[in-house]
């Protein structure tokens, strides 16, 4: 019987620290960083800010390439699988939850205070289509049977 289950997780936050990279034994790039995610909920008649912080993992090309963008206070977004570490330390059980990622993209302006929600920090267009491709909505719909291509009106017998 398939398996219906689904481990994923998306966030934005702020990095609490610089990105520490090092490597596995394979020679594989491998980043720890930490997010820091504000949110409020209200109590009362009051509303009150609270912030989670998560550890993240990131592998590979990507670690390497990032590195010098994960900085602290830098807005990011994080697309992954949670992970849960389980250890023993003298007769007492410990885990923690912890985001392997699968993507990490640099969120804010240029200097990352106030800039723009979706700028992309120092990196520009080029660089961030390695990490996660864009479409070009400014373009022209393709020729052929795209709806609207013949420029016209709708018909007026739609088949819905």
């Amino acid at each position: 019987m398939a398996s219906n289950d689904l481990n994923s997780v998306a966030i934005v936050g702020r990095l609490t620290r610089d990105a520490e990279v090092r490597y596995s034994q394979s020679g594989s790039a491998v980043a720890s960083l930490s997010i820091a995610v504000n949110h409020s909920r209200k109590d009362g008649d009051q509303w009150i800010s609270e912030v989670d912080y998560f550890d993240v993992s990131l592998f590979g090309k990507q670690a390497e390439a990032l590195r010098s963008y994960l900085t602290k206070g830098k807005q990011i977004a994080v697309q992954g699988a949670l992970r849960q570490d389980r250890w023993e330390k003298d007769g007492q059980k410990f885990s923690k939850v912890k985001i392997n990622a699968s993507n990490i993209e640099l969120l804010g302006g240029r200097s990352d205070n106030g800039g723009s929600p979706g700028a992309y920090g120092s990196m520009g267009g080029q660089e961030r289509q390695a990490f996660a491709p864009r479409q070009n909505y400014d373009a022209p719909p393709p020729d052929g049977d795209s709806f609207g291509a013949d420029g016209g009106e709708f018909p007026e017998d739609i088949p819905f």
